[in-house]
Parts: C-alpha cells; structure tokens; sequence
C-alpha cells in the first residue's frame, strides 16, 4: 500500500479534489458550493494524501442525532484505487461514527458500483432498499446499504 496520510478536509482541498470529482462522477459532480456547504455545516470530512501532499482520496460523514450517520461519499483517484486507499477513509469514518456513539451508518452506492458495494459489504453494510433513478442524469438507481452496531 501506498504510504497514505490522512487529515481534515479543509477548504483549500477543493480545488484539489474538484478533479478527482469530475474524472470519477462526470455529469453528477458536486459542484464546488456543495462542498463549502458540507465543510460549512461542520459535517466531518478527510482528505487522504502521499508524502508528497497531493490528495489521493476523501471522504465524508454526516451525523444525525441521536446515533445515526450518513456515508456523504467517498472518492479516490483512479491511480491510487486498489492500494488501500477508500478502505483507510472507509475505516476513519466508521471510528469517528463509533466515537460518536452512532449506532447505524447508512450509505447510497450507485447500484452498478460492484467494487464499492464489496468493500462496504466487507465492514459489514448491508442492502437495505433501493432508490430508482437516484443518480442524475444518468438516471441510475443507488442501492441503500446500513451497518449497525451492536
């Protein structure tokens, strides 16, 4: 595995991670605005980097009180995906869910995303429904995935 850092998403990531956006999302991007608007509403964010400091990867959750979370996304350039990248940020989010006392953390995946709904899977994340037509425009339906902790 790549020696992978990981920090706070901060406001001077954008840019840098608006790339890595369009390349993986294209058309159903986040446009800059919504990442002020998460990083804004205190929602807790990463950034994944190598020794050099160019971003890798990031990742977000949003908590609802009481003990329930939302997986916002998680995104990692396509020359570092498969070296452990998404499954560090995957990791971080679930221990900062733990650390927040949630007791269920949902995700939406698109539904022809089969490499991402493995990993997920593999932390325990189970298909609980599916929302047609979910990813716009392309019209693709996202399956809902939750994992409760015991």
């Amino acid at each position: 595995m790549t020696e992978v850092r990981l920090g706070r998403f901060r406001w001077w990531h954008i840019d840098q991670v608006l790339p890595i956006e369009a390349d993986l999302f294209g058309v159903e991007q986040w446009s800059p605005a919504m990442f002020w608007n998460e990083l804004a509403n205190g929602h807790f964010y990463l950034v994944a980097t190598d020794a050099d400091g160019s971003v890798l990867g990031y990742a977000g959750l949003l908590v609802a009180p009481p003990d329930e979370a939302w997986v916002q996304n998680i995104a990692v350039r396509r020359d570092a995906q498969r070296r452990g990248v998404g499954r560090a940020l995957l990791e971080a989010l679930l221990a900062e869910a733990a650390r927040r006392g949630v007791r269920s953390t949902l995700l939406e995946v698109a539904a022809d995303n089969a490499p991402a709904q493995r990993l997920y899977a593999a932390y325990g994340f189970e298909p609980i429904g599916v929302r047609r037509g979910y990813y716009q425009p392309s019209n693709t339906d996202a399956l809902v995935m939750q994992r409760n902790e015991d």
